[in-house]
C-alpha cells in the first residue's frame, strides 16, 4: 500500500485527499519507485482544476526522485537500487511509491539530492527545451535580448542561470521587489516589477527600442498583448503556460505588423522517447553539477500538506521549487 494524494473530482484544493492505493508490480516498460520527494508545479493546478483533464480519480502530481524498487520486463536502463528522477507525463508523483512508465525515468547522479533532483526534473527540462531548442528564426547569440515571465519561479530561476551561462540578456519580469532581486541574483540582466510599471514600455526602454529576439510566456492571458509588443521584428512569442488563465483566440494578422512567429510548446513533446529525455537530462544534469544552475527550493510540505502548497503556489506566495516529502 502506499499513501496519495487523490483527487475524485476537479475543483480547489480542497479536493485533495490524503488516501492509501495499492501499488502492485511494474508490467513491461514500467518500474516501480518509491519517492524521497516529489516536485509540485502549475501543471498539477491545471489538472486538479480541470484545466487540462484526466480521468478520475487522479493521483496528481508529475514529477519526483526516489529508489526503484522493481523493474519490469523489457527495462534495460534502470534496476533496483538505482537512485532515479522523472518528469513524466502519467501523473501520480504526489505519493509514497508507484508503478510508471520507465521511459522518461533516468538515473539521479549520487552527487545530486533526491529533492534537488525532485524539484529539478520538469522545471530544468522544461528550462532546457526552452532556451535549447525553442528558438526565434534568427537564432540566439551571445549578448541577445529575451523576455521571460515569472523569472523568479522554479522555471524562471533555472532559465536566468541558465541564459546567464549562454551569454544572453534575459529581461526577467516578476511581482514584488522581493521577486525581482530574486531574478537579479540568479542571472537576469533586468528585471520589471509587474506590478509597479509597464513591461512593455521598460523592455523598449531596456533594449533602445529594438525589442527581443523571443518572449517565453508562461502566464498566458494576462501577458500576452503586451509580449506580442516586446517583440522584434521576426521575433517568436514562445507561450508554454496559462498561470493567469488561456490565451484567447486571435487573429493571425495581429502577426503582420512585425512578421511575428507564434508557437506554443510542451515539454512532454520533447521528452516522447528515452533517447531524447535522457539527452536533456544529461544536459541538465551538466549545468548543475558544474555549478552554473543553482535548484532553489525555498518550500518544503509534508505530503499530507499538499493542498496547502497548493494554495501557496497560486497564491504566487512561492518562489523558487516547491516539494513534497512523503
Amino acid at each position: 500500500m502506499s499513501k496519495a494524494i487523490q483527487i475524485t473530482a476537479h475543483g480547489g484544493p480542497e479536493q485533495m485527499k490524503l488516501v492509501e492505493l495499492e501499488t502492485g508490480e511494474p508490467g513491461p516498460g514500467e518500474i516501480r519507485i518509491r519517492h524521497r520527494a516529489c516536485g509540485v508545479n502549475f501543471i498539477d493546478v491545471y489538472q486538479r482544476t480541470g484545466l487540462y483533464p484526466n480521468p478520475l480519480p487522479l493521483v496528481l502530481g508529475m514529477e519526483g526522485a526516489g529508489i526503484v524498487e522493481a523493474v519490469g520486463e523489457g527495462v534495460t536502463h534502470l534496476a533496483p537500487g538505482d537512485r532515479a528522477a522523472y518528469a513524466s507525463n502519467s501523473p501520480g508523483a504526489y505519493s509514497e511509491r508507484r508503478v510508471m512508465p520507465a521511459r522518461n525515468v533516468v538515473r539521479l547522479p549520487e552527487a545530486i539530492a533526491f529533492d534537488t533532483g525532485a524539484a529539478m526534473m520538469l522545471k530544468g527540462l522544461t528550462a532546457q527545451y526552452l532556451l535549447e531548442r525553442v528558438r526565434p528564426v534568427e537564432g540566439l547569440e551571445p549578448g541577445d535580448f529575451v523576455l521571460f515571465h515569472a523569472a523568479a519561479g522554479g522555471v524562471g530561476l533555472i532559465a536566468c542561470q541558465w541564459a546567464r551561462a549562454r551569454g544572453l540578456r534575459l529581461i526577467g519580469t516578476a511581482g514584488g521587489a522581493r521577486k525581482c532581486a530574486l531574478a537579479l541574483e540568479h542571472g537576469a540582466a533586468h528585471a520589471i516589477d509587474y506590478t509597479q510599471e509597464d513591461f512593455v514600455a521598460r523592455v523598449r526602454k531596456i533594449t533602445g527600442g529594438a525589442g527581443v529576439k523571443v518572449v517565453y510566456d508562461s502566464v498566458g492571458k494576462d501577458t500576452w498583448a503586451g509580449s506580442l509588443e516586446c517583440l522584434r521584428p521576426f521575433g517568436l512569442m514562445a507561450s508554454f503556460g496559462n498561470a493567469s488563465g488561456p490565451v484567447p483566440p486571435f487573429a493571425p494578422g495581429i502577426l503582420a505588423v512585425r512578421s511575428l512567429y507564434v508557437t506554443r510548446q510542451t515539454l512532454f513533446t520533447h521528452i516522447a522517447t528515452r533517447e531524447a529525455t535522457q539527452a536533456m537530462a544529461d544536459d541538465l544534469f551538466a549545468v548543475v553539477q558544474g555549478g552554473q544552475v543553482k535548484i532553489r527550493i525555498d518550500q518544503r510540505f509534508a505530503l499530507a500538506e499538499a493542498a496547502e502548497a497548493h494554495r501557496a503556489l497560486e497564491a504566487r506566495r512561492t518562489t523558487g521549487c516547491t516539494v513534497l516529502l512523503p
